[in-house]
């Protein structure tokens, strides 16, 4: 689960795997695969940023050398 911030700055988690697609007009626009509309205060690069962080969690590359 990833942080985000709605307009009232009420902070929620949401399931980046149910993410769609992502909308900047002119705010970042988070639409879930259920067609479900989130609005959030973060910057679309913060977003992917803590999705590619999530990510990075979830599922550590080990590197041996």
């Amino acid at each position: 689960m990833i942080k985000v911030t709605k307009l009232d700055s009420k902070e929620f988690m949401i399931n980046p795997h149910q993410i769609e697609c992502i909308e900047v007009n002119p705010d970042t626009t988070l639409v879930m695969l259920s067609g479900k509309h989130y609005i959030v205060r973060e910057e679309v690069d913060e977003v992917l940023d803590r999705i590619v962080a999530y990510h990075k969690r979830i599922s550590p590359i080990v590197i041996q050398e």
